[in-house]
């Protein structure tokens, strides 16, 4: 016969032996979790703005990350995607409204203007003047930039076909890939940072 003292000493031997399992249990999955975020080392950009400015910082903060050894994207949608079309090039078989917005929107980097006080072009000038005499590289020199650092570019599919624009008539950069919001939002829940411009 079993004596009581001893059959609750038993059951607290078990009870402790369960408890340790079951914290080691946790621990071992929070390391794999931290070793898992740890290794989410990215920066993603949904670059939504086609004004100068915004590019600008769009691309200063994406060089920048990539400079610090960050993986970066940039998901350029709506009038973002006007930067990357390439200028005076136009893919037959267009509608009219698709041929408008052509002629309309600005193309690449050259062409886009200031999100306040543009005044006709005059104010972008004058920045542009300031950049070259201060030597802060312009939004063409940021672009090649972020093509020798490896900065990732995709351009949304559903805002090229709203606006007309082809494969095309996108400029000339390594890996540029057409895309939808969902591999964007992918690409966002793989970094650790993600910015909207």
């Amino acid at each position: 016969m079993i004596e009581p003292s001893s059959a609750v000493g038993s059951s607290a031997d078990v009870q402790s032996s369960e408890l340790h399992r079951h914290i080691a249990y946790r621990l071992e999955a929070l390391e794999q979790e931290v070793a898992r975020l740890s290794g989410r080392n990215g920066l993603t950009v949904c670059v939504f703005s086609g004004d100068l400015d915004r590019l600008i910082a769009a691309f200063s903060i994406a060089n920048g990350a990539a400079a610090c050894g960050l993986r970066v994207c940039m998901f350029f949608t709506f009038w973002g995607t006007t930067l990357l079309r390439r200028p005076r090039v136009a893919s037959r078989g267009k509608r009219l409204v698709e041929r408008m917005l052509g002629w309309l929107l600005p193309a690449g980097p050259h062409a886009v203007r200031l999100s306040r006080l543009d005044l006709g072009g005059l104010g972008r000038r004058m920045i542009l003047a300031e950049m070259r005499r201060k030597g802060v590289p312009d939004l063409a020199a940021l672009m090649e930039m972020a093509k020798n650092t490896g900065v990732e570019i995709l351009a949304c599919g559903m805002s090229m076909e709203l606006m007309g624009i082809r494969a095309g008539e996108l400029i000339d950069y390594p890996g540029l890939r057409v895309c939808g919001a969902a591999q964007f939002a992918d690409m966002a829940a793989e970094g650790n940072v993600t910015l909207f411009v």
